[in-house]
This record gives C-alpha cells, structure tokens and sequence, in this order.
C-alpha cells in the first residue's frame, strides 16, 4: 500500500440504529485500520432516532469522520438542521444535496442525496435533471471522481452481470443515476436503499478498439445495517487517488471485466420542457452535441440523431434466411424462438453444423436490440450445452462482409482438439495477412462494431473472442477454411459449402435428428410450458 493510499469504509442504510453501526465500525477500525473516514448511503435517520440524541448531545462520539447523505423521505428532513450541508454533531457531516467533496489527500468523492423526483415534484428529499446537470458540469472531459456515492441505485446496472435476489434495479433504480454515472466514468459507486448487498463485476467506460482505455468503475450496493438476512452492510476498501495515479495502474483492466451496462437506450433523456426551458444557457450534460442556437434549423438531412434508432437495411432481392420469406427452407428449422430461430446450415462443414439467425431481417449482431441479442446468447449456450454432451466443442463465428441477412454459424469441433483452434486462426489470418484482434472475453461486438461495420467475428470454445475489421478482399470462406483444416476437422474437401448440398429428404431427416438431440437444451420449449 502506497503512501498515498486511503482506507475507507462505507455503511448502508442506518435508519436510526446509530449505536450498532459506531460499534461495528470502532471495532473494524481497530482491527484492520486505522479507516480516514466513513461514507453513509441510503438513509442515515429512520422511524426511531431516539439513539441520535447521545450523539447529538455529546454523550458518544463517532469514532471515524462520518459522512452522510440527505433524507430520502419528506418526513426525515427535519432532522437536518441545514439542508444545503451542515455538521449535525462531532464526526458527523452532512454533504449537502449533492455535490463534490475534495479531500485532502486528492481525493474527490461526489455525492447524490435523495431520489429520483417524479415529474413536476420538487422536495429536499428528490433530486431532478437540473441537479444532475449541475454535477456534471463540475467534471472535466478527463475523468476525475473517485467515488461517487448516491442512496438509490442507478437503473440497468445488471446488464451484462448477474442480478441480486430480491431487488430489480430496472424497476426501482434511477435512470438519471445511470446517466451520471455514465457520463463521469467514478472508479467506485456505492449506493443503498435496496435492502441487499451486491458487489457488481467491474465494468469498463470506453468501447474495445474504438476509444482510448479508460478506468474500469466498480459499483457496490451496500445492506442495511443489522440487517436479519445478515447481508453485508458495512465494506472496506483502499483507494489511491486518482490524482496519484499513472495512466497504466489507472486504466488496467481486471480480467472480469464486462460491458458497460449503461446505454443511451437505458439512460434518463430530457423532457422536451426542459429543453425550452433552457433559453440557451448551459445544457443539460447529455444533449452536449446539440446544434448551437445560430445553427438550429440547419442541420443536414441525413446527420444521425441520437434519439433514434438506426434503420437496418432491406433485402435488396430474395433473403433465403427471413422466416417469413417464400425463399427460405423451412425444411432446415431447428427451433424457433421470440427473435430468433436456429437451423441446419445448408452444405454445413459436419451434419450438426448449425445457424443462429434472426427471424427478420437484420444484417450482423449489432443491428440487433437487446431482446434479441440476449436470446442469441440462449440459443448459443443451449447449443453449447448439446455438443458438449457428444464430447464437442463449439465454435462460433460471424461475417458481416457481402451477406444481407446476420448469421451466426455454429459449428462442432473435437474437445481433444480445441485448445489448439486459436493458434490455427492465427496462422490462417497470416497466410492471409490479416490481423485478428483478440478482444477481452467480458466484450460485447455490437459496442465494438458499430452497425453498417463490415467485420469477421469468431468465440472460441477456450474463451476467445477474435475480431477483424473487414477493409477489402476478406475469404469469404475463411470460418469454414480454418475448422476444415487438417488440424482441426481434416475436411478440406468441405469449405466451399455448394460442394456439400444434399437432397431436401436428407436435409429434413437430418434436422428430425438434430432437432431431438436438442430438445433437452430447448428453452423455447420451457418458454411455451411457462405460457401454458
């Protein structure tokens, strides 16, 4: 531990038992301090704060500097003697609504107080868009907080991770948190309120290959304090500030790291109100592209617009792969699901080479919505989960190079052979002189590859994920040619797929086949028991 690092501890929501929360954390500072303050989230005063007035009075004392944040309930502030910020009793410090507070060390911590305002609302115990704005405009470009610290949750923070039992943030967080959150990139974010503890994977602030690295932020929902589930409600952590920091340490990614689980899908937007509202003054921190006032009504046709969604492109003839179209060969389906649907693959490289594709027309991964990119994800699991029961392995891989309609090819390997399928795509890709970038495993290729972005894709039965970015004359073939290779399958006879057709009746018996290999692994099936 460096001389420049701090020991913190943070605390959920105390809801007046004071005593049992100044107990816990005297007794943890002894032990493994000493701690240079403590951060308090959620609610601070409760129903019965008969056991404030000893602190209040003087007769205890807090043993660590005690920072608090604001009521969540109109009915707390009274125990606020100044809602702007004010010291309530020795140790113990009241932030403010919401704002950042500099440490001595360099440390910056930012803070929220409150929840969520409903339209129209304004109370001490609500935070709304302008206070959210105000944070930010206080934070450069370049990210500087440390911690940020807020009693609610923000909304969508289990994208991407596993959710805690017994709360949903979609429902009850705040979407303008996730905004903030999104927008100022903290190293650390705690939050309370929800009643349960969870310590969400680290997420990473920059899009893999396309933005420069950035600090990863870990997000901690912290229990209430003597909670009976026993849930953890006080967490320990050191910090050096950021200021202290060099580039490498600071934006070094851990190696579970996932996506970012914000999105400007899932993010608070402005009403348009407020917008009118502004008269031109600083805007609100997430409409900073907006036109200048001399350029409003200006803007060319065809400029992208933020608030909408991109249009994936049409057929522009015959799709052999839409379900609904006259073309397709329904002979091939396998299983259909809200999205998408999986098939035999048409002159597949072995008999249980499949398809993962869309049921309507979409043209890679990242035309995709979130609805459907999370049933591809089921369908390459189930998948998966079939071959791995012969003693396979799967192999996955995707070209959005000279194809209108997105498929995801999933084709069997050997388990003998599958430690060694990575090192023979890299000997293809040179013989070919093309560069396969290995993206981190957490990654998400729709953040990578921006749609319209031509590119090959593979996942790897090891965990890698391979990525290029198609510029010209990428083999089309290239997929089939590597697992076709010696080292692999040993079918080179095999990697033109119009070399391997075979007659609509053995198609049909084939997919009957792999159809009942696979209906353990079918969570469509589940999914219509569940309707029932």
């Amino acid at each position: 531990m460096t001389a420049n690092t701090e020991k913190i501890l943070v605390c959920g929501d105390v809801q007046g038992s004071i005593n049992q929360m100044f107990k816990r954390v005297a007794t943890v500072n002894q032990k493994n301090g000493p701690f240079s303050m403590l951060l308090c989230v959620g609610d601070f005063f409760g129903s019965d704060n008969s056991q404030w007035l000893h602190y209040k009075r003087g007769d205890a004392k807090a043993p660590l500097p005690t920072y608090i944040l604001g009521p969540c309930h109109p009915d707390l502030a009274s125990h606020y003697p100044d809602l702007k910020g004010c010291e309530l009793c020795e140790n113990v410090i009241y932030l403010g609504p919401s704002g950042i507070y500099p440490c001595s060390s360099g440390l910056k911590i930012m803070y929220l107080s409150g929840v969520q305002s409903k339209p129209g609302e304004k109370s001490p115990s609500t935070f709304n868009f302008e206070d959210i704005n105000s944070l930010q405009t206080q934070v450069t470009s370049k990210p500087t907080i440390d911690i940020l610290i807020t009693s609610q949750w923000p909304s969508s923070i289990c994208n991407f991770a596993k959710s805690p039992d017994g709360y949903d943030p979609d429902s009850m967080g705040s979407d303008m948190i996730a905004q903030l959150a999104l927008k100022i990139r903290p190293r650390y974010h705690f939050a309370g309120l929800a009643g349960v503890f969870y310590e969400r994977l680290p997420y990473r602030n920059h899009k893999v290959l396309i933005e420069p690295t950035r600090n990863v932020t870990r997000f901690i929902g912290v229990a209430k304090v003597g909670n009976p589930e026993k849930q953890k409600w006080l967490y320990a952590f050191n910090i050096t500030p950021m200021t202290h920091c060099d580039e490498a340490e600071l934006t070094k990614q851990p190696p579970d790291v996932t996506e970012c689980p914000y999105t400007e899908s899932n993010i608070a937007q402005q009403p348009k109100q407020n917008v009118a509202r502004s008269g031109g003054g600083a805007q609100f921190f997430y409409d900073m592209n907006a036109q200048p006032e001399d350029n409003r009504g200006k803007r060319k046709r065809g400029d992208d617009d933020k608030g909408e969604k991109r249009i994936p492109p049409k057929p522009t003839g015959p799709c052999w792969f839409c379900l609904s179209s006259a073309e397709v060969e329904k002979h091939l389906v396998v299983s259909v699901g809200q999205h998408v649907y999986l098939a035999l693959a048409k002159g597949g490289l072995v008999p249980h080479h499949l398809l993962i594709l869309p049921i309507t027309h979409l043209q890679s991964t990242s035309d995709l919505d979130q609805e459907a990119r999370q049933e591809v994800e089921r369908y390459k699991g189930a998948v998966s989960e079939m071959f791995r029961s012969q003693g396979q392995r799967a192999v996955f891989f995707e070209r959005n190079y000279r194809t209108q309609h997105l498929q995801v090819q999933a084709v069997p390997i050997p388990a003998k052979v599958a430690p060694h399928v990575l090192e023979v795509f890299m000997d293809m890709a040179e013989s070919y002189d093309i560069t396969l970038d290995e993206i981190p495993k957490l990654s998400d290729i729709a953040q990578i590859a921006p749609p319209g972005t031509p590119f090959f894709y593979a996942e790897l039965p090891t965990g890698e994920k391979l990525y290029h970015r198609v510029k010209k004359n990428f083999p089309l073939q290239f997929g089939r040619e590597v697992l076709a290779s010696p080292s692999v399958l040993n079918i080179p006879e095999r990697i033109d797929w119009r070399e391997c057709k075979s007659s609509q009746e053995e198609d049909t018996q084939l997919r009957n086949k792999i159809r009942k290999a696979f209906e353990p692994y079918d969570f469509t099936l589940d999914d219509s028991d569940d309707d029932d």
